[in-house]
């Protein structure tokens, strides 16, 4: 066949080629349409793509742009269209409290943890034992990264130090001591590390898995993630089982699981609890160090900025705090103290709602669900319910940053509970949220009676950003200086 001829042949196909890809951008539209139906949203989306590049390119703008749009309508909702997926963004408190309420086979689908409570305990009993020794690591780990903070700040005292990263690495180390401790070794922490940061840049990049991609490099980061968190997991079986003290949460969690095993009938069938082989908790040990990493790094930067804007508040916890701990005894705050703090906890309550780090938490759609009157979402839908805008909403005066909102005459949390969605609700919330709630006070106490600190200001600074949890613009730039002399050496 010479090349005249072939190209006359593919100039006869090219006509139906074009016409059948008209028809397939044209049942797509037609398909976004049905879905979508009186929801406001974009008329018209990009084949296949959908609005995923502006998605990438800037998020916040994006996700604030659906949460105006769903706000201006009485619906509460807004739609959208992103890489073949129809995606429903809910504004309303009351909508994002029903999806969290229908976590079930035949409404919405949550990934959980079959073993989430077992890690803090059912009444977190496990959490309570291993209390006390998580605060001593957390303590100590803190205040060395405070004293490097201390040092970068002083190389040049008119130049802020950026914390976002900072902020990371205390919650890098401090959650991979108190979960895993001493099965990780110092290599196993830098690769962590390094593949952790792959991890958190994938999420921002576009999905779509070709070599060498954004999005590539992250899947392969979380493979090699979860096979060190699963090596981990078998060490520390082994380790129990030859009569090691537990010594970190993931030990509490195993010895819980090894005493059930050994409680089953030796003859049966499955002598093995569900979700408990070595790649399953690796693979649970990621989700929980994630949450332990990244929300905590948002909360840490909203505290610093926060405290900074409301000085008043930063005062309050100044004087609380010294009243029942101070760095000059050279002592460990304990967990009592700790619960002495009320309004330090009611200022980590407050910061949680006013700067929601998981600003959303996306559900699956499992069958049509009639979510209002008017509007069932359609199977297979992405629902995205909006913590951040939930609690903005009910409270008395929201939008003010007021710890005392939490307090025992107020009782906010519980008048407006159905608001309160930072860590979820009923059976499927946060399950470590006395962990993050406590890892936040230690850090404000430890902070505030260390350092003098004052927020780098710039046009921006302080608004919202998705990195993919919520942060100020500027990633938190800071001057700060030791208020203390010396520091505390800390007798446990």
């Amino acid at each position: 066949m010479d090349s005249t001829t072939l190209w006359s042949k593919i100039a006869l196909v090219i006509p139906y080629f074009f016409s059948l890809l008209a028809f397939f951008v044209l049942l797509e539209q037609i398909n976004y349409w049905k879905k979508k139906r009186s929801l406001p949203g974009p008329l018209l989306v990009y084949p296949i793509l959908g609005n995923v590049i502006s998605l990438i390119k800037k998020p916040t703008k994006f996700w604030e742009s659906q949460a105006l749009t769903a706000k201006s309508s009485h619906h509460g909702l807004s739609a959208n269209y992103v890489v073949g997926c129809f995606i429903v963004y809910v504004q309303k408190a009351e909508l994002s409290h029903k999806i969290f309420s229908n976590v079930r086979p035949d409404a919405f689908n949550l990934i959980a943890h079959p073993y989430g409570k077992k890690i803090f305990g059912e009444h977190n009993l496990i959490y309570m034992t291993a209390l006390s020794t998580y605060m001593t690591l957390k303590q100590n780990i803190i205040l060395e990264h405070l004293k490097n903070w201390e040092k970068l700040a002083s190389q040049n005292l008119t130049v802020p130090i950026e914390l976002r990263l900072l902020c990371r690495d205390i919650n890098l180390e401090t959650s991979q001591t108190v979960f895993v401790g001493p099965y990780l070794s110092s290599k196993a922490r830098a690769d962590f590390n390094i593949d952790y940061i792959l991890f958190n840049v994938g999420l921002m990049n576009m999905p779509i898995d070709l070599p060498c991609s954004g999005f590539r490099k992250a899947k392969l980061a979380v493979k090699r993630l979860i096979d060190i968190l699963t090596d981990c997991a078998k060490e520390c079986k082994s380790q129990l089982k030859s009569g090691k003290e537990p010594s970190c949460l993931i030990d509490f969690w195993m010895q819980e699981i090894l005493n059930e095993m050994d409680s089953m009938p030796q003859s049966g069938i499955n002598q093995y609890p569900p979700h408990s082989s070595d790649i399953d908790i690796g693979s649970y040990l990621f989700d929980f160090l994630f949450a332990a990493q990244d929300a905590s790094t948002s909360s840490l930067l909203w505290a610093i900025t926060l405290l900074d804007q409301h000085p008043a508040v930063l005062a309050k916890v100044r004087e609380e705090v010294g009243r029942i701990w101070s760095p000059e005894t050279n002592t460990l705050i304990t967990a009592e103290q700790l619960r002495e703090m009320k309004y330090t906890q009611a200022v980590a309550r407050e910061i949680i709602r006013y700067r929601t780090p998981a600003a959303m938490v996306p559900h699956i759609a499992r069958e049509d669900f009639p979510l209002t009157e008017s509007y069932t979402i359609p199977k297979g839908t992405i629902v995205f319910p909006s913590v951040l805008d939930s609690s903005l909403q009910g409270f008395i005066d929201p939008e003010q940053f007021d710890p005392d909102r939490f307090s025992e005459e107020r009782q906010e949390d519980k008048i407006y509970k159905r608001n309160y969605l930072g860590f979820g609700i009923g059976a499927h919330q946060c399950i470590g949220q006395r962990y993050a709630l406590n890892h936040l006070v230690l850090f404000i106490a430890m902070f505030t009676s260390l350092f003098d600190f004052k927020r780098h200001k710039s046009d921006s600074c302080d608004e919202i950003i998705y990195v993919p949890t919520t942060c100020p613009k500027d990633n938190c730039l800071v001057y700060l200086s030791r208020s203390c002399t010396p520091y505390p050496s800390f007798v446990s």
